[in-house]
């Protein structure tokens, strides 16, 4: 086979090096970009997951291992020896050992050791009683305490190994700087814990300490450590409060926690790896965190501590909550993928199409000379293979590359599907045209042949499957997509293609009489070459209206997304720019403000978050504001206007102010009179008048709007400015406004709306598949010219000798094209604009535009997008009319003779 095959290779290789090096060019530019795609999701997925758990607080992702003491079937030294570190680090090995992969462990961040689970009240007078309430204490012998802290006074607490046991008396331990602030504690202080066995246990105080990462999972998954808090008496009708904070005994001294009153407990906390998270292994993810946390991996760990150890994490609600914006935004990934992979693979087919097109001839005579078709087949599949394979293994090089750390199999699939498409084609494109034997073929024109009945079947099984998706994708959106709805918008594509090759004719048809009649040759002549193409000329048409119509799409997402942040941050801001202070503005500011460069418009609100309405203990904010500005601005912002009448204070003293209010504050207090209390502690009785669901005031779901004139002099002092102008200078205003004010700007705001790495990712992978799907679609548009190229070159040649003149010859090349072209423009709009209009009902924007918390909720959803439908289109008809411009141009260089001698010889 090897010396049958090689010398053909080796020959076809270096006749038409270009055609070869053409060939690899693309295939590993395609394979390039196909190997990319799934690293560039593994990259984002992983990141997205990272962030999730390391933004998320240490006590909702750490998992933390509690065992009760010792029971009574210990003897007391088996009690004190379950309590010492050796011990614990010993069940501590044998949990690490116990976690299930693929979750990942971070030794630095977790820790173990033991402590008081009941706090104990101390009676040391020294200590701080903001009610006069004794402060509690806790007492916690945690591993690392050198290692995760700096001493700032005094030293780390000391106990040699075996000398502390549950009766001693007296023990050493730190505090952390906060601790020793707000209960005063200082070093040599002695705090007094109640004991059991032998009266109180003296701890002294011998340093304090500050940590060096407060915020990380040693010192925050029990915030206590670090941090006292102020905690209210349960049932108090003063709402007394005591402190309570820990003290940080050393590890050794853990058996002194025996003779405490504190109920002592043994505690491993895991402190999860976010660097050895992939969001690929979710599945497995969830499964190990559920195997922990209640199955075979909660029994192993069981053998290694104690039979009654539990485990308790929020890991698997953090990570519910990046699954679930995974989820809303795969779906949309999804559609462009499939866009952009359906014009690549046209592409591939095309190049094979042309270069069986362009070997016509020659295959037609190695079969006429008696070449089987199998033979011919696998000698143009050796061609083929000789240039793809390592034209793709220099893709896929290029794309790990590109991208690193992410999964290499998916890349290599993808990669390897290009050289198989792009291998394939010209040998089944040339054993499809080469089954019979014979020299001459039939004519293929568009206008000639019918289309068989197989084409008809299966164009409209494609209609039902287009249907169908369409369909199910309006009646179930993209929560739970599959292929088939992801593939909906290329459905439509191929659909909308095939219909109009079956159309195409008949305008053709249509204009060939009229243009008949017309005095010069030219309109007659370019018809008559448009409706004699191929009838092959369905593959560009296929790439560029799904080209167009993923474009389209992704261009409507893409605005879509932009608009819901724009609205968002317009919402959450009220208007261009917002500057507030809780307890009133001073007087000065808002005519210091107002002079401010970019400011054009201002308007005084006054809000109080804490008003109480009806006598009922829940807050509702009351904004007051002049009601002419305040419905100019509503308007211009477009964020429920109102008649500024319906505002209005009435003329009488004593009637009830009309009110603006949110839906559900309609519905709570009706259209009666009720009053409010504000919180200056005068009382207003208020109407509902105007209901609108949105305010630039307030973005909550609850609020209500009044009249300032009807207000206190102190409730209607101003306490929110709201800036409207373009170019706001947000350095300006806040040299202006700060440290009185707080200043927030629209600007600023939106881009806090992308806080994943899973949005920005995906957005950009979006946008990355939509102009590889472009790019594709151009070089399709190239790839059908360049194939009627020699014909049209020729064709120039022998009209010329008949006279044609130049400018002539370019307008007919032009005039060709245009049919195609423009069919193909008008096609891949309506197509796109279809696609939009059947599929918006089922597509949220909201997981790609959004994060999942905003305080600014508003609907993203998918729309036309005039410039995504126009721009592609109007470039097809560009790059149309400059090819064919460009080509007259390079044939009229040429002589007439030469070239007909080379069309001959063709």
């Amino acid at each position: 086979m090897r010396s049958l095959y090689a010398p053909w290779v080796r020959t076809r290789l270096r006749a038409a090096p270009g055609a070869a090096w053409a060939l690899a060019v693309l295939v590993a530019l395609t394979a390039c970009l196909a190997a990319t795609f799934p690293r560039a999701l593994d990259r984002y997925q992983d990141a997205g997951l990272r962030r999730a758990v390391a933004d998320a607080q240490p006590d909702r992702s750490t998992l933390r291992l509690d065992a009760p003491r010792p029971g009574p079937d210990m003897t007391p030294v088996q009690q004190e020896k379950s309590m010492r570190p050796a011990r614990l680090a010993t069940e501590y090995s044998g949990i690490l050992d116990s976690v299930p992969a693929p979750l990942a462990v971070d030794p630095a961040q977790s820790s173990y050791g033991v402590r008081t689970d009941v706090p104990m009240e101390v009676p040391d007078t020294f200590l701080a009683r903001p009610h006069g309430v004794p402060a509690r204490v806790t007492l916690a012998a945690q591993s690392g305490l050198a290692g995760h802290s700096r001493p700032a006074e005094g030293r780390l607490p000391r106990a040699a190994a075996g000398t502390v046991h549950r009766t001693t008396a007296e023990v050493e331990a730190a505090v952390t700087a906060e601790t020793a602030e707000k209960l005063r504690i200082e070093v040599g202080s002695v705090v007094h814990v109640p004991g059991l066995v032998r009266g109180p246990v003296a701890v002294r105080v011998t340093g304090i300490v500050t940590p060096r990462e407060p915020s990380g999972a040693y010192w925050s998954t029990a915030s206590l450590l670090r941090t006292p808090a102020l905690v209210h008496l349960p049932g108090d009708p003063d709402r007394r409060a005591y402190w309570l904070g820990a003290l940080l005994l050393p590890p050794e001294a853990g058996p002194v926690l025996l003779g405490t009153a504190g109920d002592p407990v043994r505690y491993w906390n895991l402190a999860p790896d976010p660097g050895g998270l992939h969001g690929y292994d979710m599945d497995r993810l969830k499964s190990a965190l559920a195997s922990l946390e209640s199955g075979p991996a909660l029994r192993e760990a069981r053998l290694h501590t104690d039979e009654r150890t539990e485990v308790t994490t929020d890991l698997d609600a953090v990570l519910g909550f990046y699954e679930r914006l995974d989820d809303g935004i795969a779906p949309l990934i999804a559609v462009a993928a499939f866009g952009a992979g359906t014009v690549a693979l046209v592409v591939l087919l095309m190049a094979g199409g042309l270069a069986a097109d362009r070997r016509r001839a020659e295959l037609a005579l190695l079969r006429a000379r008696g070449a089987s078709l199998r033979g011919l087949t696998a000698r143009l599949l050796g061609e083929t293979a000789t240039v793809a394979l390592p034209a793709a293994a220099v893709g896929l090089t290029a794309a790990v590359l590109a991208v690193p750390d992410a999964r290499l199999l998916p890349a290599a699939l993808a990669a390897l599907a290009v050289t198989a498409v792009a291998a394939l084609a010209l040998p089944l494109r040339a054993a499809a045209a080469h089954r019979t034997v014979g020299v001459h073929s039939a004519r293929t024109d568009i206008t000639a042949v019918r289309p068989s009945r197989r084409r008809t079947v299966a164009e409209l099984t494609l209609l039902v499957l287009a249907a169908g998706a369409v369909e199910t994708l309006r009646r179930r959106g993209t929560a739970d997509g599959d292929a088939l709805m992801s593939a909906a918008p290329v459905l439509v594509a191929i659909i909308a293609a095939l219909l109009l090759v079956r159309l195409y004719p008949l305008p053709l048809r249509g204009l060939a009489r009229p243009a008949a009649r017309l005095r010069g040759a030219i309109g007659h002549l370019s018809l008559a070459r448009a409706g004699r193409g191929a009838t092959s000329a369905i593959l560009p048409l296929l790439a560029l209206s799904t080209a167009l119509t993923t474009a389209a799409f992704g261009g409507s997402v893409v605005a879509g997304v932009r608009e819901a942040r724009d609205a968002a941050a317009l919402l959450a801001v009220g208007a261009d720019a917002r500057v507030e202070a809780v307890e009133g503005l001073p007087s000065a500011l808002p005519g210091q403000v107002r002079r401010t460069p970019g400011v054009s418009g201002l308007t005084e609100l006054s809000i109080a978050y804490q008003a109480r309405p009806g006598g009922r203990q829940q807050t509702l904010p009351v904004a007051g504001v002049d009601p002419t500005a305040y419905a100019a601005l509503a308007d211009r912002t477009d964020l429920g206007a109102f008649d500024v009448e319906q505002l209005r204070r009435p003329a009488s003293a004593k009637a009830p102010l009309p009110a603006l209010a949110s839906p559900s504050t309609a519905q709570n207090y009706g259209t009666a009179p009720f009053e409010i209390r504000m919180q200056d502690g005068t009382f207003i009785t208020v109407r509902i008048t105007v209901v609108r669901d949105r305010t630039p005031a307030l973005s909550g779901t609850d609020f209500l709007i009044v009249d300032r004139a009807g207000l206190s002099r102190e409730a209607a002092r101003p306490t929110v400015l709201l800036l409207t102008g373009g170019g706001l200078d947000g350095a300006a205003l806040r040299r202006v406004a700060e440290p009185r004010a707080d200043v927030r700007l629209r600007a600023e705001e939106r881009d806090l709306y992308v806080d994943s790495p899973l949005q920005s990712g995906a957005e950009r992978v979006y946008v990355a598949a939509v102009t590889a799907g472009a790019g594709y679609a151009v070089l399709t548009l190239l790839l059908s010219l360049l194939r009627t190229a020699p014909e049209r070159r020729a064709l120039l040649a022998r009209l010329r000798t008949m006279g044609l003149t130049r400018t002539q010859g370019r307008r007919l090349l032009v005039l060709e094209s245009l049919p195609q072209a423009g069919l193909a423009a008008l096609g891949g709009v309506l197509t796109g604009w279809a696609t939009i209009r059947l599929l918006a009902p089922g597509i949220d924007l909201t997981a790609l535009a959004l994060p999942p918390a905003t305080s600014a909720p508003v609907p993203a959803e998918l729309h036309t997008d005039v410039l995504s439908l126009a721009v592609p289109a109007t470039a097809v008809l560009l790059v149309t009319v400059g090819v064919a411009a460009v080509q007259a141009w390079w044939t009229g260089r040429r002589g007439s003779v030469t070239e007909l001698r080379v069309g001959d010889a063709r």
